[in-house]
């Protein structure tokens, strides 16, 4: 499906990621259950600066990307730093996801890079590319090869989503349902990043949906269920529609196992928003999204008697709902035993 989004006067058409949630039914990503910092740019006001990040080199500006807003490149070596109040924020283990664009004949290779820093120094750097996801750092350089469905001119004009799990000093990269990359030891001890990329003879590039969060270990779930309550952040959805989208498989997947393994279990199927827009819409929304999670579960082989559902919208809150991390906290699903 293509969608137009205008950069500078100009429309582009740009691929939604569209993916079939069954091509992720081998995905194992675990997002961290701690967001530290979350921006999908709706706060942003378009053909301006994101709110929620401090430019440190280059230039970027929020613009449309179909029914979301992304965050466009528009200056060579651009270095963008999420707006996060503790300065060494970034913990032992944590996880990265964002989606990436870059428009066809784009001359350089290189797309978006993640830089991992401590201090003024970037001692890993995750870049990605049409050819290669890579890995530069102490232990050297690393290419994991692209899955064939994104590779040379099919990385072009589509939203790719990148994970990255960095856990027990290791890094795990993830190009849409694949794994492509694992460096299975790191010395490192990054404190903060940097999101970077280039802007090459007009050509965009762009990310959006960002999230970073501390954790990420699908052992921890497990003893969620077992205790009785998970709070999954990891299963989200298309704005404003309970749309499932398909990087959420990796953490329903761990669920779908942990059920099978513990067949007397039941549970209600929480959906609660944040407090943006009207009360009985979010209600509405947050009940669509329980059920569409019912629904994925079942289709995987669950029994349906076992899971009821239930929309809260915005009337549970669990963070502040005036920060990008307080809401981002606060849409989620939970899974509360019966």
């Amino acid at each position: 499906m293509k969608k137009l989004v205008t950069l500078f006067g100009i429309f582009l058409s740009v691929s939604s990621m569209g993916q079939d949630l069954r091509a992720y039914q081998n995905y194992d990503f675990v997002a961290g259950d701690k967001i530290i910092f979350s921006d999908d740019f709706q706060d942003s006001q378009t053909g301006e600066f994101g709110l929620h990040w401090k430019l440190k080199e280059g230039q970027a500006v929020v613009n449309k990307s179909g029914d979301e807003k992304a965050f466009f490149i528009t200056k060579f070596y651009t270095k963008l730093a999420p707006r996060v109040k503790t300065p060494a924020y970034l913990p032992k283990d944590f996880t990265i996801e964002f989606d990436s664009y870059l428009d066809a004949g784009y001359d350089s290779n290189p797309g978006i890079r993640i830089m991992l820093m401590n201090g003024d120094d970037a001692p890993v750097t995750i870049e990605t590319s049409r050819v290669y996801t890579t890995f530069y750092g102490p232990e050297g350089h690393l290419n994991g090869d692209n899955p064939a469905d994104v590779l040379d001119d099919k990385y072009f004009n589509k939203w790719i989503h990148y994970a990255i799990a960095v856990k027990g000093g290791q890094i795990k990269v993830y190009v849409n349902q694949d794994r492509v990359l694992t460096v299975p030891e790191v010395t490192f001890k990054a404190t903060t990043l940097l999101v970077s990329g280039d802007y090459s003879d007009g050509k965009p590039m762009a990310f959006k949906n960002f999230k970073l969060a501390a954790g990420g270990d699908q052992n921890l779930i497990g003893k969620a269920f077992s205790d009785g309550k998970y709070i999954s952040h990891g299963i989200n959805f298309d704005v404003n529609k309970a749309s499932i989208k398909p990087a959420s498989m990796g953490e329903i997947n761990a669920i779908v196992a942990i059920l099978k393994q513990n067949p007397a279990l039941k549970f209600e199927v929480g959906g609660h928003t944040d407090a943006d827009g009207e009360d009985a819409a979010n209600m509405k929304l947050s009940e669509a999204r329980a059920n569409a999670v019912k629904a994925q579960l079942v289709s995987m082989g669950i029994e349906a008697a076992r899971l009821v559902t239930k929309g809260y919208g915005e009337t549970k809150p669990i963070a502040d709902n005036t920060t990008t991390e307080g809401k981002a906290t606060n849409r989620r699903v939970e899974f509360v035993k019966i």
